[in-house]
């Protein structure tokens, strides 16, 4: 699997950006969310970047999955899509980004092409995968502006290390036992390295 390099959107020199980050715990109930709500990455999420899901998602779907979708998008959902994606290249190519996966240039007929400027996925899986990846990371971050981020970040159901604690002990197997059921006590033969060192 190749490896994927990531558009973060932050500046490290952003000093606003800095102030702005979620906490760790923020982050962590975030993640959790994330992993209790799936439905989160649906296809009506393409218009948080239009382009990525293009490049990410679009190509790789058969004619069949994109009249499925556009059958669930209906005639207006189809329309602003497609007004964002255009919208979203034009404004790439009159502000390139140089961190961004994509560039995009004027082709001999005045028609918006694709740069790939990073290894991009060559297959519906890999394509997948990054883009749950990138939109992952963006709503870590606090960057989807539609979604109400007070009811995870101060949310304490959202905190996981507890119940995985109590299952872990729960589970666990005591196997440091010495001695049968009766109380008696076993022998300990030692055998092989005794993990003392001879020097």
């Amino acid at each position: 699997m190749p490896h994927f390099p990531m558009n973060t959107g932050f500046s490290s020199k952003d000093s606003s950006s800095d102030q702005q980050q979620p906490s760790v715990q923020a982050k962590n109930r975030r993640k959790r969310y994330l992993d209790l709500h799936p439905e989160y990455f649906s296809a009506e999420l393409e218009l948080a970047d239009p382009l990525l899901y293009d490049r990410l998602i679009r190509r790789f779907q058969t004619p069949q999955e994109r009249e499925a979708q556009g059958r669930a998008q209906g005639f207006s959902g189809i329309l602003q899509a497609d007004m964002q994606r255009s919208e979203a290249k034009m404004d790439a190519l009159l502000h390139p980004d140089p961190n961004a996966m994509l560039s995009y240039t004027r082709g001999p007929n005045g028609e918006i092409l694709a740069e790939d400027r990073d290894e991009i996925p060559v297959s519906k899986e890999e394509g997948e995968k990054l883009w749950r990846w990138e939109m992952g990371l963006r709503f870590m971050r606090g960057l989807d502006p539609d979604f109400d981020y007070t009811a995870v970040d101060e949310n304490d159901e959202y905190d996981d290390w507890t119940e995985h604690q109590d299952r872990y002990f729960e589970d666990e197997e005591p196997e440091w036992v010495v001695g049968d059921a009766r109380g008696n006590e076993a022998q300990a033969v030692l055998q092989g390295e005794t993990g003392v060192q001879d020097f």
